[in-house]
């Protein structure tokens, strides 16, 4: 059976859960003719999606608007993510972008950040190796690639939006972080187009052509057009934020 005959027959059997707020970050590099992106793969006895490839993501936390920042986000990112229903506030927004950092520094131990010279306060928590590097978090060159709202009927649901960055950004490197009994037990930097991609999940692949696309029209910008997947009537609709 199909990946999209698994969710479509999921969601026959389970009630109406809301989404709740995610955020991915494909890290791309761009230093060889064709683009590599960094995708892990997943512990085998994880219960969503074990031994995939998959890119650094996961849930928002309450926390994420509070913590200090090297830099805001850009003013065109923010009005990205505030397009689309239903409307949220720009420190909703902000938290989406810092759930990405976190979550890839987390998962993958690649931390995008800048030196603070010693004057940051201590983050704790998930934000302890920001604090151990003498960093803040900087979501200063993140991009909106797109946004993914979960089908109905799935016991998991997510609105996510995927941000990219180029791994130029990538501050510090957490020893440790992948290991055979993590959540991701291997990273691999992977040219797009390539057989590790072909197994990702059907909507990762939908947004990964997506960036595809955007990096073969030149540098990335915020000006770009924001593909939103969603499902209706049992199919995926492709819109534009703010169309």
């Amino acid at each position: 059976m199909s990946e999209t005959a698994k969710e479509e027959k999921e969601a026959d059997h389970h009630p109406y859960y809301r989404p709740k707020d995610a955020a991915t970050l494909i890290l791309v590099d761009r230093t060889a003719a064709t683009p590599k992106v960094l995708v892990g793969k997943r512990h085998d006895k994880v219960v969503f999606m074990p031994g995939k490839f998959v890119f650094p993501g996961g849930r928002v936390d309450k926390s994420d608007n509070r913590v200090p920042v090297a830099a805001p986000i850009p003013k065109a990112l923010e009005e990205n993510l505030l397009k689309g229903s239903p409307k949220i506030t720009p420190s909703r927004a902000r938290s989406l972008a810092i759930a990405a950092i976190r979550e890839a520094c987390e998962e993958t131990g690649l931390c995008l950040g800048r030196n603070t010279s010693g004057t940051a306060p201590a983050l704790e928590g998930p934000w302890k190796f920001f604090t151990e590097a003498g960093l803040l978090p900087d979501p200063s060159g993140l991009f909106l690639i797109a946004r993914a709202i979960t089908p109905p009927g799935r016991v998991r649901r997510f609105d996510t939006r995927f941000f990219t960055a180029d791994a130029s950004a990538i501050a510090h490197r957490v020893d440790g972080v992948i290991h055979a009994e993590a959540e991701l037990v291997e990273l691999v930097w992977v040219e797009i187009g390539s057989k590790p991609l072909a197994d990702l999940h059907p909507m990762t692949k939908n947004v990964l052509g997506e960036l595809e696309k955007r990096l073969a029209g030149g540098p990335l910008s915020h000006d770009a057009a924001v593909p939103f997947f969603h499902f209706y009537g049992g199919k995926m609709h492709k819109d534009v934020l703010g169309a």
